[in-house]
């Protein structure tokens, strides 16, 4: 299999900053690319530790990076800020959307928006107004959807905080909904658990893609060996009963799907956890790859299956993805030669012409 890529950065951690991840890109109405990332400050690197938003910009198509900057800092109400995504809005502002974790070890999903491209922010409000926010909800970083209708969509993993606050029931996927551009959110009807005891974290970090006929194809990590996937044809409110998809498998780590140019890629770890695994591989998170589709993720062949990173002494997982000219960056954890796969941030930037 072929290896694709270079790396054009590299946010290594270094003391009081322990770890860098869970990014995501925005295009600046000036070309330039906006890369946010969680950066945590202070010796804890675990989901819970302390952590703000920073960024980087480019203004060469990810050539070469600036310093980085605070782009959110953490308020004194919060265990962290983490998980980022960022969404154009229809207005022009840039959309902002992260994870908001509570003092309590429950959290919830904030959104705010800047109408002068990312220099100032507005008052965040929560996505979960809607429902009581006593549950752990995963929304992985670049998740957030804009259908072409104008609805705006993300799915998450709801985990039921037990009273001690220190256990999580199993996955249960749920979905919400905004028809305003973000003004008012709302969670639709559907959930799904995993019927299976055999997964016991349940279904776990989806995401979502619009398929070219208008139904949404909804992808959900699983401990079976394959991405779990269901369809909705009504833009979110209603959907299949998720089934495995046979074609893409699944590691302890999410999978993530978007359009670059004419060709639909999947950035994901491909080797399931098994008996014959070795147990040095970091956290069951290497190699990495991308799924190259030709006909908009109708179809994945091994034909078109690329190692991003070969190296099975490093773990690589949590991606986020933006075309770029002639091309696409892949931004995604590195494990730098540690055995904690939460670690470094590395951009890889992938040329079209590679892809053959």
């Amino acid at each position: 299999m072929k290896k694709i890529g270079r790396q054009v950065l590299f946010i290594g951690t270094s003391e009081n900053n322990p770890r860098n991840g869970e990014g995501a890109f925005i295009r600046l109405n000036n070309g330039s690319i906006l890369f946010g990332y969680t950066e945590y400050i202070g010796d804890a690197w675990e989901d819970d530790a302390t952590a703000r938003i920073s960024a980087v910009v480019s203004r060469d198509e990810g050539e070469t990076w600036s310093e980085p900057f605070v782009l959110f800092e953490k308020p004194e109400n919060c265990m962290n800020i983490m998980s980022l995504s960022f969404l154009r809005m229809n207005n022009g502002d840039i959309g902002a959307f992260y994870i908001f974790k509570n003092l309590d070890g429950t959290d919830k999903i904030l959104f705010t928006r800047s109408a002068d491209e990312a220099k100032t922010w507005s008052e965040p409000i929560s996505c979960m107004d809607c429902l009581a926010e006593q549950d752990y909800y995963v929304l992985n970083n670049d998740r957030v959807l804009r259908l072409k209708s104008g609805r705006i969509i993300f799915a998450v993993a709801r985990h039921t905080v037990l009273t001690d606050h220190k256990e999580f029931m199993p996955g249960v996927i749920c979905y919400f909904i905004s028809d305003d551009d973000g003004k008012t959110w709302y969670k639709t009807d559907t959930e799904f658990s995993c019927p299976f005891p055999n997964n016991p974290d349940g279904y776990e970090e989806p995401g979502l893609y619009e398929l070219p006929d208008g139904r949404l194809w909804c992808y959900i990590r699983t401990s079976l060996g394959f991405q779990f996937e269901c369809f909705s044809a009504d833009e979110g409110i209603t959907w299949t009963v998720p089934e495995p998809n046979l074609m893409l498998s699944s590691a302890c780590s999410p999978m993530l799907v978007k359009d670059c140019g004419e060709f639909t890629v999947a950035v994901f770890n491909p080797v399931p956890e098994h008996i014959l695994r070795p147990e040095s591989e970091p956290w069951g998170r290497t190699p990495y790859t991308a799924a190259v589709s030709r006909d908009r993720a109708k179809t994945f062949d091994k034909s078109m299956l690329f190692y991003i990173e070969d190296d099975l002494s490093n773990g690589y997982c949590y991606p986020a993805i933006i075309e770029v000219e002639n091309g696409f960056l892949v931004a995604y954890y590195h494990s730098n030669g540690t055995d904690i796969c939460l670690n470094s941030t590395k951009i890889t930037k992938i040329m079209y012409e590679e892809l053959n």
